[in-house]
């Protein structure tokens, strides 16, 4: 049996958000109306991947049935192995400040990193063992990802690219995003990463929760933000390769690798809806007033993690894109705020319009429960004598990963060269207009 390529004739991918799949890279490798036949075509095995409990609800239940070359109950033990700068639950390393946070990008290594050793984390929350609360991790890698697989057992993770283009390839298929796109790996799922560009950066959210899934509509109705069909799910493809290689699995917050003699990506067929899966966050239908006031920003959803109260989510995934604004007699960048909620924010290119200076792309800022945040001097200078015009915001996409639990920084993050420690001056220059 041949080895697949890599080649750009294996980018196929199926659309829906969360839908029933059926995708095989060889002719009749994926049985017909029976998911364990006694014997599988091709001499293949049959091993079914489980996102949830059995019994979860049929509409919640999340699980995939693989047809693959070896089981992979195929390897040596597992070895613990060194960390570097990935950090889990429970967050304790440092006393936790209420001042508002910012970092410049992290530069890329000097030295050959892959994408597993070029993990740093910033913050998180939560418990991993208890299956709630995330974590916020910086990627930079320069080097592939050819004999070493990885897998993260802990939590799913969406992957923000920021800096040129990452190729997963995985159990189920091939993704490949670019800056200004992301992708969802679910816990469990082995894959390595290819550079095409050479070097990558971005952020990632690596959740522990809920699975993420779209906001409910509301109001809104049938129709806008993330749409299911934008989301897009791979092939199948798989590579049939011999040789001495690793995987390396994130399991109960520490690193964990194996000895194997093949590779792991050798499912010839697959059908089921836990996959992974990639979004152009351009395609995002974005809302606002057309009258006064604008609304919430949570009208930027554009994946939620639910907690156990409605409403309130373990974690959401918000953009801020390319839009009009045009509400009248408005403040029209994001309001002075305190909130209940706590915010990670990163930028992917582009500027952010509440904050000209400082916030640059591949860095981020920390605003925690009840931290006061909001526009710069020079921002609400100029959006409170801007003439009130019909006005497009080009050319920009942040995000930000928010959370109802305190986002708690790494020792790393506190004590990096990155810390912008002069962040708080860009509010001191707002002087008092009030006039009795």
């Amino acid at each position: 049996m041949m080895t697949p390529t890599t080649s750009e004739e294996q980018f196929k991918y199926q659309s829906g958000f969360g839908n029933e799949f059926a995708t095989e890279a060889i002719e009749g490798a994926l049985p017909v109306g029976q998911n364990s036949p006694q014997k599988a075509p091709f001499g293949l095995y049959t091993e079914q991947f489980s996102g949830t409990a059995f019994t979860a609800p049929r509409w919640f239940n999340k699980r995939t049935w693989t047809y693959r070359v070896r089981p992979s109950v195929l390897h040596k033990p597992f070895r613990q192995i060194e960390n570097n700068w990935l950090k889990s639950s429970p967050f304790d390393e440092i006393v936790i400040t209420p001042n508002q946070l910012r970092w410049n990008p992290l530069p890329i290594p000097k030295t050959e990193t892959d994408f597993v050793d070029g993990l740093i984390t910033i913050a998180g929350n939560g418990d991993s063992f208890a299956q709630v609360g995330m974590a916020v991790h910086i990627f930079a890698c320069n080097k592939e990802m050819t004999d070493r697989f990885f897998y993260n057992a802990d939590g799913e993770m969406l992957i923000v690219a920021e800096k040129n283009r990452v190729r997963f390839l995985t159990e189920l298929g091939i993704i490949e995003i670019d800056s200004g796109e992301i992708a969802v790996v679910p816990r469990g799922l082995k894959f390595r990463v290819e550079l095409p560009d050479g070097e990558a950066r971005g952020y990632i959210c690596e959740n522990y929760g809920a699975q993420f899934r779209l906001p409910e509509l509301g109001p809104i109705g049938a129709n806008g933000l993330a749409n299911s069909r934008d989301f897009e799910t791979p092939e199948a493809w798989f590579e049939d390769r011999d040789g001495e290689m690793a995987i390396v699995a994130k399991f109960g917050g520490n690193l964990w690798s194996c000895e194997t003699d093949h590779s792991p990506l050798d499912v010839a067929a697959w059908h089921g809806n836990y996959a992974p899966y990639k979004y152009d966050l351009r395609r995002f239908n974005t809302i606002g007033s057309v009258s006064f006031d604008h609304p919430d920003p949570s009208i930027y959803t554009v994946l939620t993690s639910p907690s156990s109260e409605i409403g309130v989510a373990n974690c959401d995934f918000v953009i801020f894109p390319d839009r009009w604004l045009v509400a009248e007699n408005t403040f029209r960048p994001p309001w002075y705020h305190r909130n209940v909620m706590s915010e990670y924010m990163g930028l992917i290119f582009g500027q952010y319009d509440a904050k000209e200076e400082g916030f640059l792309a591949g860095g981020g800022s920390l605003h925690n429960q009840m931290s006061a945040h909001g526009p710069d001097l020079d921002a609400f200078e100029k959006a409170s004598n801007a003439k009130l015009k019909p006005q497009k915001i080009e050319n920009t996409l942040a995000f930000m990963f928010e959370s109802r639990y305190i986002i708690r920084p790494t020792r790393f993050a506190m004590e990096t060269p990155s810390l912008q420690a002069d962040y708080y001056e860009c509010w001191q220059g707002l002087k008092k207009n009030f006039k009795a």
